[in-house]
């Protein structure tokens, strides 16, 4: 057998593909399981856009390559006519807008543009595995910044040391964040916009979470920032905000050259989007709102936490994503009680080491839970956390 490429060897195991073995598992032991698990929203995608997907699949026209330099043309001018409204920002949709195929994917291909072997990406810790992972795969190294509670998981930027900070190319940023389900204000972005002037450093913002926000909060942009242009890069999903993770489609907006850069990338690695649904993502932003499925999430929000603090837990509402990040008990680790969980509960949740070494004392509960309707299984897991006897 022709021996694998070395850089495999530089990433973990996939940490969702673990838990989808351990839910598997407990599924063929006859386990009730409820799945707190993965953030996959289990609300269909609203039948609008489906409609929209029929309509542009029967014109024959998009059944061939996709041939325009960046993405759909209707679904880059409708992406960008959404940035600008939402946050007041003009997009340039021929230069300052990219079509991703899942914002992973253009994600991955990020860190594949711009790191050559033994360049640096400063990645906050905990943090989504793929900003990490791909820096290594790539032959970076990985410079983590933890998010400390005492700092509602913000990275404290000063405390980057200078030398690392000057010789890095990337940073990381993810707001609203998984997992921890933090939130940014436009005063982090200026100061990490002039940290990243300062640095020569480029900004990259996964803001997948932007539109999963409840109680009024509306998450800002690091775009939003004068003179963000220069240093940013942040990509949107419709995966999180129309239900529509199946269908891989989401944006990048930014600075022009760093958008070239990373299309001309995907340009030797992909061949675009199917454009139908490219231009059923173009009709759902313009015309299609998902409070429904927002509202149920706020609901579920409420109850687990409200559940779990009754408890005698101490966790604050999330203001934005799916997820509630709630500290283990005392003299537990992530991963033994994760597996306790599973084990006595039948409820399945991610350890939070999962996400990096300072997700240690943590577990990631996802409100997105197959078969609730009204929140009635997200009731049964604080009951069955109860039955623990723990807090």
């Amino acid at each position: 057998m022709i021996e694998h490429a070395k850089r495999l060897d530089k990433i973990p195991p996939y940490l969702f593909g673990e838990i989808a073995r351990a839910k598997a598992k407990a599924i063929a032991e006859g386990k009730d399981l409820i799945d707190l698990g993965i953030g996959d929203p289990d609300q269909p995608t609203p039948a609008p856009i489906i409609d929209a997907l029929y309509k542009a699949a029967k014109n024959p026209e998009t059944h061939r390559y996709d041939e325009t330099p960046a993405g759909d043309t209707l679904f880059l001018e409708a992406v960008s006519r959404w940035f600008e409204k939402r946050f007041g920002v003009p997009i340039d949709p021929k230069t300052e807008a990219l079509l991703m195929i899942g914002s992973k994917e253009g994600l991955a291909h990020l860190a594949w543009a711009f790191i050559d072997p033994g360049d640096i990406s400063i990645v906050p810790d905990p943090a989504y595995t793929v900003y990490k992972v791909n820096t290594l795969m790539a032959g970076g190294e990985a410079v983590t910044v933890p998010l400390k509670a005492e700092r509602g998981f913000l990275p404290d930027l000063n405390a980057i040391p200078s030398d690392i900070a000057r010789k890095a190319k990337l940073l990381w940023l993810n707001y609203p964040n998984n997992p921890t389900g933090a939130v940014a204000n436009l005063d982090f972005y200026r100061d990490a916009v002039v940290f990243c002037k300062e640095n020569n450093l480029l900004l990259i913002n996964d803001a997948a979470y932007s539109e999963v926000s409840f109680d009024g909060f509306r998450p800002p942009s690091a775009l939003q920032v004068e003179g963000a242009k220069d240093v940013v890069i942040e990509l949107h999903s419709f995966s999180k905000m129309f239900n529509m993770t199946g269908w891989r489609i989401a944006m990048a907006f930014g600075n022009a050259d760093a958008l070239a850069t990373l299309n001309k990338m995907k340009s030797n690695v992909d061949s675009k989007q199917f454009p139908a649904i490219s231009r059923a993502a173009a009709y759902a932003i313009e015309h299609v709102d998902n409070s429904t499925t927002l509202n149920l999430i706020r609901k579920r929000r409420d109850i687990l936490v409200d559940g779990l603090n009754a408890l005698g837990w101490n966790i604050p509402k999330p203001k934005a994503t799916f997820y509630v990040w709630a500290p283990v008990p005392k003299g537990e680790t992530s991963m033994n009680f994760a597996k306790r969980l599973l084990e006595e509960t039948g409820v399945l949740v991610i350890p939070g080491v999962g996400y990096g070494d300072c997700g240690e004392g943590y577990i990631r509960m996802s409100l997105t839970v197959m078969g609730d309707k009204n929140g009635e299984r997200v009731a049964e897991v604080v009951e069955r956390i109860k039955s623990m006897g723990i807090k």
